[in-house]
Order: structure tokens, then C-alpha cells, then sequence
């Protein structure tokens, strides 16, 4: 990966698109994260198609982790 480090949150209506390049001379895939005020697109060529599946594995492993959290959490009660 070449060096560049960007921050966002993702939110719940964060959207996704793929976008395919067969026809280039260098083919590649274009996948964007995209929600409100930003966008980011990360180009895939020939040869990393398994980067992109540890990516996939990787934010699988994150929404576990999340959906942990949310249970794991104590129920907040109002208090009177």
C-alpha cells in the first residue's frame, strides 16, 4: 500500500460502490466509501485481490467486535 493516512467514522448510512476497469489497458476495481462530506476510494489492480479479502476478513473481524460491545454493555436505566 502506498503511504497516506486518513481518518473517518463510518456511520450507519455510510455507503459502499464498487466499480469495475476491465477495459484498460492496466484493469483495476474501484471500491468507495462513501458519506457526507467524505469520500474514499481505494484502487485495486491486477495481483491484490487478496489484500482486498484480508480488508474484507479484517472489517468482518471489526463488526464482530462491535456487535460484542453492544452486548456486553449494561443497560442503562433513567434515574428519578
Amino acid at each position: 500500500m502506498k503511504s497516506l493516512t486518513a481518518s473517518a467514522h463510518i456511520e450507519s448510512d455510510t455507503r459502499f460502490r464498487v466499480t469495475t476497469f476491465a477495459d484498460r489497458a492496466t484493469p483495476f476495481v474501484s471500491l468507495r466509501v462513501e458519506g457526507g462530506f467524505v469520500e474514499i476510494a481505494l484502487i485495486a489492480s491486477l495481483g491484490t485481490a487478496e489484500a482486498l479479502r484480508n480488508l474484507a476478513a479484517a472489517a468482518i473481524e471489526a463488526a464482530g467486535a462491535l456487535d460484542a460491545m453492544a452486548t456486553d454493555v449494561p443497560e442503562v436505566t433513567g434515574r428519578g
